[in-house]
Protein backbone atom coordinates (compact mmCIF):
# COMPACT_ATOMS: atom_id res chain seq x y z
CA UNK A 1 0.00 0.00 0.00
CA UNK A 2 1.20 3.28 -1.34
CA UNK A 3 1.41 6.65 1.44
CA UNK A 4 -0.38 9.30 0.50
CA UNK A 5 0.62 12.69 1.05
CA UNK A 6 -0.81 16.37 0.30
CA UNK A 7 1.66 18.56 -1.58
CA UNK A 8 1.01 22.57 -1.08
CA UNK A 9 2.59 25.13 -1.99
CA UNK A 10 3.48 27.76 1.16
CA UNK A 11 2.86 31.52 -0.16
CA UNK A 12 3.15 33.70 3.01
CA UNK A 13 1.18 32.34 6.12
CA UNK A 14 -0.77 30.76 3.94
CA UNK A 15 -1.02 27.12 2.39
CA UNK A 16 -2.26 26.37 -1.29
CA UNK A 17 -3.34 22.74 -1.75
CA UNK A 18 -1.71 21.26 -4.91
CA UNK A 19 -2.75 17.93 -5.11
CA UNK A 20 -2.85 14.05 -3.00
CA UNK A 21 0.51 12.39 -4.28
CA UNK A 22 2.18 9.50 -3.37
CA UNK A 23 5.50 10.01 -1.06
CA UNK A 24 7.06 8.56 -4.80
CA UNK A 25 5.54 11.21 -6.49
CA UNK A 26 6.19 13.97 -3.62
CA UNK A 27 10.23 13.38 -4.06
CA UNK A 28 9.97 13.47 -7.54
CA UNK A 29 8.41 16.99 -7.57
CA UNK A 30 10.24 19.68 -9.50
CA UNK A 31 12.49 21.86 -6.78
CA UNK A 32 10.25 24.75 -7.35
CA UNK A 33 8.90 27.06 -5.06
CA UNK A 34 8.33 26.51 -1.30
CA UNK A 35 6.57 23.31 -1.68
CA UNK A 36 5.95 21.09 1.62
CA UNK A 37 4.21 17.80 2.00
CA UNK A 38 1.87 16.46 4.93
CA UNK A 39 3.15 14.29 7.29
CA UNK A 40 2.95 10.72 6.16
CA UNK A 41 1.90 9.41 9.66
CA UNK A 42 -1.61 11.72 9.49
CA UNK A 43 -4.71 11.63 7.14
CA UNK A 44 -3.64 13.31 3.95
CA UNK A 45 -5.66 16.61 3.44
CA UNK A 46 -7.22 16.73 6.82
CA UNK A 47 -3.60 17.09 9.00
CA UNK A 48 -1.89 21.02 9.26
CA UNK A 49 1.34 18.96 10.24
CA UNK A 50 3.64 19.50 7.24
CA UNK A 51 7.54 18.77 6.26
CA UNK A 52 9.85 19.66 3.61
CA UNK A 53 11.29 17.14 0.63
CA UNK A 54 14.24 16.46 3.06
CA UNK A 55 12.12 15.42 6.24
CA UNK A 56 9.99 13.64 3.91
CA UNK A 57 12.49 11.25 2.12
CA UNK A 58 13.93 10.25 5.68
CA UNK A 59 10.67 9.60 7.21
CA UNK A 60 10.38 6.90 4.65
Amino acid sequence: MQKIVEAVVRNGDQRVPVGLVSIKQALEMPERGMLEFSHPAYEAGKTDIFVNRETLSKLM
